[in-house]
């Protein structure tokens, strides 16, 4: 199998989901059998439909469905029935025959795809490459526009922009609760331009379904596709977790619905592809970094049908990895030379973690009272706590739910700070065997 996409099947520089929607089945470039197949599925599975209704459900036009309906009549596959008195074709209404209900029921054995027509892989192949994440152009006004909530060094956000402009993957580690996840995840704010996506792909004479409403928005900005076959949305952001393993990486055939299912990194394509809590899956990191080598350096990747049939697909995405161990603790200098970015989050600045802990107290509606404050900085160093992203959150909710359970609104000291403290991170033993609360933390920092 060469290691290059499929050959343009148009021969020019039109866009495949530019050009005008197919006026035959010829210019649908899918066989005339495999497109008589999905309209006795549709037919069986929606019972009596009429012409437009059925144009609108798979996406052709009438000029592409009448030969296949009149193909299926003859051989008695589907008859029509005129409902209304205008004598036009909108009035027929196609149902199956006998005939057709036991081919319906042989097809959807074999494939229970009965959604919009699709396209052919060289037609997907073609797009992604004509509207690549490598097009994107990311300067600093884009950062700070889309991060200006967000509390982070200068530095870490400057290699934030520059990566997204080299279309390689990044690495973000640091200690956990540093906030990696979170800066990963507003990366998407930062992918621009909307794309062109199809409701399915045909690969071999099997239909791959591809939209996906749960990762694929809708978008109203950009050129709305001529070709019905495909929509318009935004550039996808495609996070997974734990829960990755090999498997997931590859076609998934349900043998039960008769269906496929594509993988996470396939429907990221002209996106970026977050893969968080990287040493948390079920498989080893290095058995998952190393699935990434060859889709990385050569931006190809190979998936294989239920048939067994392997073919390459684009591998047109921003690979973003997350973890709490540093990349030579998963992976090998091989590995790593293809990760173009490796980003420390680490602990806040106090000028950062300041910055944090007010927004967080307007967000929660609580005053902000400079001698808690200093009190919650006390307890950091005493515990040598170091000062993580995550803490102002958590330990104001925790002074929130106290005060929900009080009755009162939620009102910062000293003592509610310890003891959210105190539950946040468990008791410390020394204290627990003389005093609590702020007193007896005062006096073990004396002590020390």
């Amino acid at each position: 199998m060469p290691d290059t996409y499929p050959e343009r099947s148009d021969g020019g520089g039109i866009e495949p989901a530019a050009r005008r929607a197919p006026r035959t089945v010829e210019e649908t470039g899918l066989p005339f059998l495999f497109l008589v197949e999905l309209l006795v599925k549709i037919l069986f599975l929606r019972g009596q439909v009429g012409l437009p209704a059925l144009s609108t459900h798979v996406k052709l036009g009438a000029g592409v469905l009448e030969p296949l309906l009149a193909f299926m009549r003859a051989e008695k596959l589907c008859e029509a029935r005129r409902n209304g008195s205008s004598g036009t074709d909108a009035d027929l209404y196609y149902q199956l025959g006998d005939q057709g209900r036991l081919r319906a029921a042989e097809y959807l054995r074999r494939n229970a795809y009965s959604g919009p027509a699709p396209v052919t892989l060289a037609d997907y192949s073609n797009q992604v490459l004509a509207q690549s994440v490598a097009h994107m152009h990311v300067t600093r006004d884009d950062v700070l526009r889309e991060v200006r909530d967000v509390v982070a060094s200068s530095a870490v956000l400057d290699q934030l922009g520059a990566a997204m402009n080299s279309g390689r993957a990044l690495f973000f580690h640091g200690p956990a609760g540093s906030g990696k996840s979170y800066l990963a995840e507003r990366l998407n704010g930062l992918l621009s331009g909307a794309i062109a996506l199809p409701h399915a792909v045909m690969v071999d004479g099997e239909v791959l379904p591809f939209l996906d409403p749960m990762l694929h928005t809708l978008s109203n900005k950009g050129p709305v596709p001529s070709d019905p076959r495909w929509v318009r949305t935004q550039r996808p952001a495609v996070l997974t977790g734990g829960e990755l393993t090999l498997d997931m990486l590859d076609l998934q055939f349900d043998q039960g619905a008769r269906l496929y299912q594509a993988p996470p990194h396939l429907k990221a394509n002209n996106g970026i592809f977050i893969i968080d809590d990287l040493g948390r899956q079920r498989c080893s990191p290095v058995e998952l970094m190393n699935r990434w080598i060859v889709p990385m350096a050569r931006h190809i990747d190979y998936l294989s049908l239920h048939t067994g049939y392997k073919f390459p697909v684009p591998f047109d995405v921003i690979v973003v990895f997350s973890s709490n161990l540093a990349p030579q603790q998963l992976a090998d200098d091989s590995f790593l030379r293809r990760i173009g970015y490796k980003i420390h989050v680490g602990p806040l600045s106090a000028y950062h973690y300041l910055a944090v802990f007010r927004s967080t107290c307007a967000q929660l509606g609580i005053n902000y009272d400079e001698a808690s404050y200093t009190y919650l900085l006390h307890l950091h160093s005493l515990y040598k706590r170091p000062l993580l992203a995550c803490y102002p959150r958590d330990i104001l909710a925790q002074v929130c739910d106290q005060a929900r359970y009080e009755d009162h609104p939620a009102r910062l000291s000293p003592e509610v700070l310890f003891w959210a403290w105190e539950n946040y991170f468990g008791s410390d033993d020394d204290l627990a065997s003389t005093h609590t609360g702020p007193a007896a933390v005062q006096q073990k920092g004396e002590a020390k």
